[in-house]
């Protein structure tokens, strides 16, 4: 009974040094050695708005699950054993019929919905595994105040939906693939330190930025970097007419597009969406071929980029 009860405290001690955190409240372990056999069940567990952070531990394991973080589940936090390792996954898409009969459109093939305030993820995939069959979302944001850390987001045609107006939300350290707006919607983001990874060709985002939001999609010291051919991808179309996208200091491999910017077809997006760059580097950043419509930042522009600014007063968590 020493032996195990000591072989407990131990795996609660590692799981505090992995995690940063000084206590681990719910552990999920597909072979049941933990709390939960599931991560909905260990959502589920959480309080109706509690006001102190629920941190849910996740061991290496594939689980197969259609998640919904509830808006009363605020401040949870996931962490994963590893983000190789640890996925979160599941298969439905836009045309895949529910039990109507009907489609289930672009947001009802998410794989995971996140309507709570302050959530945070760390090590951990998020997955649609459907394929190449059109509109398919991994991950669905609502939410206020989010962050992602060292997560990797896998998919193709719509991986990553930033949907929520006045969401404002904060990608460290993190992996995201696709080919056809595989980054899109009305949120205010930024993507930091992140690889973005262009399949075949397509458009990295499609932003839908509300006229009233002053910033949309801000990549920072990002790699941009795929396997479609040369000049496969843009940097972003409209999906609404105001749409905002700016790249600083990021590195672009050869499969961007020398326009780099795309009008969806419309030519009054031009005069209304704002595209930008700031000190990109690599060969796909040729800002003399760029659409005469886009900007190239100056200095004094650029300093607007900085965190606090784009989240009006919201710093996250380094």
């Amino acid at each position: 009974m020493k032996s195990f009860l000591l072989t407990i405290s131990l795996l609660v001690c590692l799981i505090s040094v992995v995690t940063g955190q000084e206590k681990v409240d719910f552990v999920v372990a597909a072979d049941g050695t933990g709390d939960f056999k599931t991560v909905q069940q260990a959502i589920n567990a959480v309080p109706d708005f509690r006001k102190n952070i629920t941190v849910i531990y996740i061991k290496n394991g594939v689980y197969k699950e259609k998640l919904v973080l509830a808006g009363s589940k605020a401040r949870v936090k996931l962490i994963g054993e590893s983000v190789e390792k640890t996925i979160l996954t599941y298969d439905d898409y836009n045309a895949k019929k529910n039990v109507f009969g009907e489609d289930m459109g672009t947001s009802g093939s998410s794989s995971f919905y996140v309507y709570g305030d302050e959530f945070g993820a760390e090590n951990i995939t998020f997955q649609n595994s459907s394929g190449p069959v059109g509109q398919a979302v991994a991950v669905w944001v609502a939410g206020d105040k989010v962050q992602f850390k060292n997560c990797r987001f896998l998919g193709f045609q719509d991986t990553l939906y930033t949907y929520g107006y006045k969401s404002r939300q904060y990608y460290k350290d993190c992996y995201i693939e696709g080919t056809v707006d595989f980054i899109f919607g009305s949120s205010t983001a930024v993507f930091e330190n992140c690889e973005i990874f262009c399949k075949k060709g397509g458009y990295i985002t499609a932003a839908s930025t509300h006229d009233s939001t002053s910033y949309g999609y801000v990549f920072k010291n990002c790699r941009i970097t795929g396997d479609g051919g040369s000049g496969s991808f843009y940097l972003g179309r409209p999906w609404r007419p105001y749409a905002k996208t700016v790249f600083i200091r990021c590195e672009m491999g050869n499969i961007i597009h020398p326009d780099g910017w795309n009008n969806w077809g419309k030519e009054s997006n031009e005069t209304t969406a704002y595209y930008a760059e700031y000190r990109n580097t690599g060969p796909g950043f040729r800002p003399g071929k760029r659409v005469k419509w886009s900007h190239q930042l100056t200095d004094l522009q650029a300093a607007d980029y900085e965190l606090t600014k784009i989240f009006d007063g919201w710093l996250p968590e380094k």
